[in-house]
């Protein structure tokens, strides 16, 4: 399928063939036929990605800080290794369209249903795109697909104007008359509300006036006079600020031409520099509003499908979008004369030539028009030459910012063939590919695991124990991330089928258990080589707070016991050569409802040869403080890990210090399954291993509910 996508590293804008996206749970799989360009918003998002990296800086400070609070915790090398890797993606623009369903996955939707869509990342400008059901809404069949288009825009006006709760008769300010204050003019006249249009240029004022606009005024302190006469002297009930400018002249502005006790809403994007007198004098309700309404950025709302109680919330995003939807059929939203240009996909990037002023021609509405029929989409893009010769051939599936900075550059540094890469957006299945010479971008598992001899896995974590299984059916050797699987269920269908068909077949499975190969791990091997005597470790973790809205804290990806804590349980496992046999585990018990309890847990694990394990794991802590610190004790000799950066090791009276770089064994543990499969002898963790340590986090989990040490048996 045909996507337009732009490189974040230069800026450059293209369109792509790129495979077409796969059907996923909650959600449905459309057939766009048109696509709305917002102007604004994606004019902004072109001007930051094509500026220089200082420029990048200026125009996003939130992002400076983000790298400011990494370097803190993780060093200068590995964040600048991060930005790298961010900005060494293409991204996708656009996030407003309409088309027809081709697959639906929710009983909401079926096939051939007409929809609108929405949402940044998912209604994109492309031939065919993945949408989860909050961000789809029916069009009615008195609604064209180029006026559904509009939806998304239409919810945004429509939100601001809700948040400032105006009432028939009321006099209402409108700044700025781009797309979305043409819009609010229209929803204000269909809810009986005297209109004031203002913004820094005429251009639309004509528009604007056959729309309903009672008045337009340039937006300047000039006006003001003109605007008190209008409102009979009152001022304006309420002003929807819809403007873009990074000056607040439109908020002070806003100030002045309200009444006392007035409601200002921010609708678009300006610098908000309040002067605090009049705002205070005049007791302005000064109010944000938050995109095209409630459930915008919540990822249980947007990503998992749960709506709000319509009895509690009665206008979400997605009743928002009905809501436009229903005053379109009703012909009190006209769209069609905001459409000043449409384009056929293949000619899109001159709508961006249009809106960052390479051509110099007026426009409102631009459209982005596909092929009216479903077309047979590309579902591989070749983009590298095939390699020769009988090397191990390599398939991934799921390459984030952790597998492009940890996992594929040792990957590639391998005598292997990079075969096929999938990932859940085919804009970053070509960013991967490209950047990393696979000769294909897949769109399903099937045709990742086609004539390859490995399988990647790097997903988010409820996908893992799947993609295990089917690689190691499809006759495939595994390297999958952390966790191995997230229910205990998973691992006994995985040690089934390893054991049973993969084993004898002499296919090897591996999961990212990186620290036991870092090199102050091996040094403190080594060290404790000739101890014959239990070993007493305190592994304690400063992991940082995580947000209970954060993909790893839903239920269905495990956890961060099941997720993280499987690593220092893995260490345990490699210092100490031994099997976990028992483990209990206690959590602190906060009334903080953001605080995860068990995401701040102390765990002893007992082993089999007596050695016992203490983890200490907390998201409670300072920031500064370093991430990992390990103190291991045994036969009269002492090691003390500090963040993989140094190792102090005590035998025999004497203290002796080595330094190290940093890092935690990630290129490492690949090299190393690579070179096992390539038949170079390394040695790799033992598939029981595998087991146990996922066993262990299960049971961990089952300790906490319990308030009882568990055995650590399948």
């Amino acid at each position: 399928m045909r996507q337009v996508i732009q490189y974040q590293k230069t800026g450059e804008l293209s369109i792509e063939e790129l495979p077409t996206p796969t059907l996923q749970a909650g959600g449905v799989l459309v057939q766009n036929y048109f696509s709305l360009v917002s102007a604004g918003t994606e004019r902004s998002s072109v001007e930051t990605a094509q500026a220089s990296l200082l420029g990048k800086a200026k125009k996003r400070p939130d992002l400076v800080k983000q790298v400011k609070d990494n370097i803190r915790r993780e060093g200068l090398l590995a964040t600048w290794h991060k930005v790298k890797v961010r900005m060494d993606n293409y991204a996708q623009l656009g996030y407003s369209s309409a088309g027809i369903v081709l697959e639906s996955s929710v009983p909401e939707f079926t096939p051939g249903d007409r929809v609108a869509c929405a949402g940044q990342g998912y209604a994109s400008h492309a031939e065919v795109v993945f949408v989860p059901k909050n961000l789809v809404a029916r069009i009615p069949d008195s609604v064209d697909f180029d006026e559904a288009a509009f939806t998304t825009l239409g919810a945004i006006a429509l939100q601001g104007i809700r948040q400032a709760d105006v009432r028939m008769g009321e006099n209402v300010a409108v700044i700025g008359l781009g797309l979305v204050g043409l819009l609010a003019i229209q929803l204000l006249k269909a809810n009986g509300c005297r209109v004031i249009g203002l913004d820094i240029s005429d251009a639309h004022f004509d528009r604007a006036l056959k729309l309903g606009c009672d008045v337009c005024f340039f937006s300047s302190h000039a006006s003001l006079p003109m605007i008190e006469s209008f409102t009979r002297g009152y001022g304006a009930d309420a002003v929807l600020i819809t403007a873009a400018s990074k000056s607040s002249q439109p908020v002070e502005l806003a100030i002045e031409m309200a009444r006392k006790r007035a409601a200002v809403v921010v609708v678009g994007s300006v610098a908000m520099n309040i002067p605090r007198f009049p705002f205070y004098q005049k007791e302005i309700q000064f109010r944000i509003s938050c995109s095209y309404g409630p459930g915008r950025y919540d990822s249980d709302y947007e990503e998992s499908g749960h709506d709000y109680p319509v009895g509690y919330v009665r206008w979400t995003e997605n009743r928002n979008m009905q809501a436009v939807l229903d005053l379109l059929a009703m012909r009190k939203l006209d769209v069609k004369s905001l459409i000043t240009h449409r384009f056929k996909i293949n000619d899109a990037l001159q709508a961006y030539d249009l809106i960052t002023g390479k051509i110099k021609e007026p426009y409102l509405g631009l459209l982005i028009q596909y092929p009216s029929t479903v077309q047979n989409a590309v579902t591989k893009l070749r983009v590298a030459e095939p390699a020769t010769g009988k090397k191990l051939k390599i398939g991934f599936i799921g390459a984030g910012n952790f597998a492009q900075s940890s996992l594929l550059p040792p990957l590639k540094e391998c005598d292997v063939i990079l075969k096929n890469v999938m990932t859940a957006s085919p804009v970053h299945a070509k960013s991967v590919a490209q950047k990393f010479g696979f000769e294909f971008c897949a769109g399903t598992t099937d045709e990742v695991l086609t004539d390859i001899d490995v399988l990647f896995i790097a997903t988010r974590h409820d996908s893992h124990a799947e993609y295990v299984k089917d690689g190691l059916r499809a006759g495939c050797h595994v390297f999958v991330e952390k966790p191995l699987a997230v229910k205990p269920y998973d691992l006994n269908d995985i040690y089934d089928v390893y054991t049973k068909a993969a084993a004898p077949l002499g296919q090897r499975l591996f999961v990212g258990f990186n620290r036991r190969y870092a090199k102050p791990f091996a040094d403190i091997k080594s060290f404790l080589a000739d101890v014959r005597e239990p070993l007493i470790i305190t592994y304690r973790v400063n992991a940082g707070f995580i947000p209970k809205d954060h993909w790893t804290q839903q239920p269905d990806q495990g956890g961060r016991i099941i997720g993280e804590c499987c690593h220092f349980f893995d260490c345990m496992a490699f210092l100490t050569d031994s099997k976990p046999v028992s483990v209990y585990a206690e959590s602190i018990t906060s009334d903080n409802t953001q605080v995860t309890d068990a995401d701040n847990v102390s765990v002893v694990v007992k082993f089999a040869n007596g050695s016992v394990g203490t983890l200490i794991y907390v998201a409670n802590g300072e920031n500064m403080l370093a991430k990992e610190y390990c103190e291991i004790s045994g036969g009269g000799k002492s090691a003390v890990l500090h963040n993989f950066s140094r190792v102090a090791f005590y035998a025999n009276r004497k203290k002796r210090e080595k330094k190290y770089s940093g890092d935690k064994g990630h290129a490492d543990e690949v090299k190393a399954f690579i070179r096992t499969l390539q038949g170079a002898g390394e040695k790799i963790i033992p598939f029981d291993s595998l087991v146990d340590t996922t066993l262990l986090t299960f049971k961990t989990i089952e300790s906490l509910k319990l308030k009882k040490p568990m055995s650590v048996t399948l």
